[in-house]
C-alpha cells in the first residue's frame, strides 16, 4: 500500500504558516515511524512543508506515559511558532530559577535565575510540562494534517524501495522513511547495519508525580510548589530533580540512583518498587524523605548510553533517523526533548525546498550537517553533569560547591541591579555559564536552516536540479 492512499476521504491540507510561506513544489509521500513527541513534531513540520505524511504507531491507542519534561527557550520558541502558545500558558509552569541543594541538609549551594531573565535574554519562556500534556498538544496540532495509523507495528524495513512491513504483513511504501521510533528503534538497525547494543551507565531513574496539594499541606514542602523553581539535590552516586507541572497541580520527581544490574528493561514505563526507592534515600534530607513518603507508585527507568552514530542516513538515501533513534540523551541536561523538536523543525524547513526526488539524499545530508554536531555536543554536555551531580562528599564535592556558590553570589548581585563581577565559563553549574546558555537556549532551528540554505542552497540545487 502506498502511504498516500491511506489519507481519509475529503482530506485537505491546511494552509501553512511556516518557512516564510514556502512549500515544496514536489510533495513527497513520507512515512514517519513512531508517534511519540519527535514523530509528531516531524510529521507536523513536514506536512507544513507541503508533503503527504503517514505516521505508523505500534500502540493500539495514541497516548504518552512518563512525567515531567522541560521546554527550554530553544524548544518553546518553536512550539509557540506552531501555534501552541496558549496551551503552553495554560498547562505549563514557567520555571523561575534553578536551585542546587546538598543531599543531606538542603543547603542551597547553587542558584540561577530563569523566569523573566530567560524570557528577556532569549525571547521565549522556559516551561515545565507533563509529557502527556505536550504530546496531546502536538497530536491536536498534527492530526488534521496527516494520517495517523495505530496498531501498525513496523517489523522490518526495506530502505532501498523504500518500504516497511507491518506485523499484520502489510507493506507500506513511500518516497522517504523517517525513523522516529525512540531508543529501541527498529529503523536504526538498518542505518547502523545491525543491532547496536547500548551500554549500561550504572544509573537508573525513579519517576513519580505527587499532587501538589499534598505538598501545600506541609510548611516545609510548601515552598517547593510556591517558588516554581527546579530543585536539584546532589548526592553521592545520585541526584533528585523536583518541580511543579500541570499549572502547579502536580509535583514531578526524577530520582537518579545507582543501578548495579548488568541487564534490564530499557523502558519509560517499567514499574518500580516504592519501598526500595525510599531505602535508597533513607539518609538524605528530611525534605527529600517527606517527599518520597508521598509517592504512591513509581516507574524505574534504566539509563542506557550509546555512542554517537557515524551517520543518521541509510546509504541508499531514503531512510533517516530523528530524535532518540539517532542521538538518545541521558537526562542530566534535560535536552532530549529539545533535540528531537529541533530535528523536526530543521527537517521540515529543509524539505520545504524539495522540487525533485533526486534531491532527497542531498536534502537529508543538509539536515544532518545542520544537526549532527549540536546533538552530539549536547550528549557530551549531559554526560558531564552526571559526574558533577554525583560526586561523593570530599574535596572534589567541596570544590564543586565552592564554584557553584561563586556563580550564585554573582547571580544575586545581578538580580540586585549590580554588575556581574565574575567570568563563569566552565562553572560547575552549567546553567550559570552564559556562553553555554547562548549556544543551547539562543538556538533557533528555523533560523539556522534558513541561514544554511542562503549559504548553500543554490549550489545544492545546481547539482540536483528539478527535472
Amino acid at each position: 500500500m502506498n502511504a498516500q492512499e491511506s489519507k481519509p476521504a475529503g482530506w485537505t491540507h491546511q494552509p501553512d504558516h511556516l518557512y516564510k510561506g514556502r512549500r515544496a513544489s514536489l510533495p513527497l509521500n513520507i512515512v514517519v515511524i513512531g508517534c511519540g513527541l519527535g514523530g509528531l513534531a516531524a510529521a507536523y513540520c513536514l506536512a507544513q512543508a507541503g508533503h503527504n505524511i503517514t505516521i505508523l504507531e505500534a500502540a493500539s491507542a495514541i497516548g504518552e506515559a512518563g512525567a515531567g519534561v522541560q521546554a527550554s527557550p530553544n524548544v518553546s520558541r518553536l512550539l509557540i511558532r506552531w501555534g501552541l502558545g496558549p496551551s503552553l500558558e495554560e498547562l505549563g509552569v514557567k520555571i523561575q530559577a534553578l536551585s542546587f541543594k546538598r543531599w543531606s541538609n538542603d543547603e542551597v549551594v547553587g542558584w540561577t535565575p530563569f523566569g523573566d531573565v530567560i524570557n528577556k535574554e532569549y525571547g521565549s519562556p522556559f516551561y515545565l510540562l507533563h509529557r502527556a500534556d505536550l504530546h496531546h498538544m502536538l497530536y491536536e496540532a498534527t492530526e488534521p494534517h496527516c494520517t495517523i495509523r495505530v496498531n501498525s507495528r513496523v517489523v522490518s524495513v526495506d530502505p532501498s524501495k523504500p518500504s516497511v512491513t507491518l506485523a499484520s504483513g502489510e507493506v507500506v511504501t513511500a518516497d522517504l522513511l523517517i525513523g522516529a521510533d525512540g531508543v529501541k528503534s527498529v529503523a536504526r538497525e538498518y542505518v547502523v547495519g545491525g543491532p547496536d547494543k547500548p551500554r549500561v551507565t550504572g544509573d537508573a531513574a525513579y519517576r513519580a508525580t505527587i499532587p501538589a496539594e499534598k505538598l501545600l499541606q506541609d510548611d516545609e514542602l510548601k515552598p517547593l510548589v510556591e517558588k516554581m523553581e527546579s530543585n536539584l539535590w546532589m548526592g553521592p552516586g545520585g541526584h533528585i530533580v523536583g518541580y511543579t507541572i500541570r499549572a502547579k497541580k502536580e509535583f514531578n520527581l526524577v530520582m537518579v540512583h545507582p543501578d548495579e544490574a548488568e541487564w534490564g528493561v530499557e523502558s519509560w514505563t517499567a514499574e518500580g518498587n516504592v519501598d526500595k526507592m525510599k531505602e535508597n534515600y533513607k539518609r538524605w534530607s528530611t525534605t527529600v524523605r517527606k517527599l518520597l513518603a508521598l509517592v504512591p507508585s513509581t516507574l524505574d527507568w534504566k539509563l542506557m548510553d550509546r555512542d554517537p552514530l557515524p551517520s543518521w542516513i541509510h546509504k541508499d538515501g531514503k531512510l533517516v533517523l530523528l530524535g532518540d533513534s539517532c542521538h538518545p540523551m541521558l537526562p542530566y541536561r534535560a535536552q532530549g526533548l529539545a533535540m528531537a523538536i529541533e530535528d523536526a523543525a530543521v527537517l521540515g524547513n529543509i524539505f520545504s525546498h524539495c522540487s525533485d526526488r533526486s534531491q532527497i539524499l542531498p536534502l537529508l545530508y543538509a539536515y544532518q550537517s545542520l544537526r549532527y554536531d549540536r546533538a552530539t555536543a549536547t550528549q557530551t554536555s549531559s554526560s558531564l553533569n552526571r559526574h558533577i551531580f554525583h560526586q561523593p562528599d570530599g574535596p572534589e564535592q567541596e570544590d564543586r560547591d565552592r564554584d557553584m556558590r561563586a556563580a550564585m553570589e554573582d547571580a544575586l548581585r545581578v538580580v540586585r541591579g549590580e554588575q556581574s563581577t565574575r567570568v563563569l565559563a566552565g562553572n560547575a553549574n552549567q546553567w550559570a555559564d552564559k556562553t553555554k546558555n547562548d549556544i543551547q537556549f539562543g538556538y533557533d532551528a528555523d533560523e539556522e536552516a534558513e541561514k544554511w540554505w542562503l549559504a548553500n542552497g543554490d549550489q545544492l540545487m545546481t547539482l540536483f536540479p528539478s527535472i
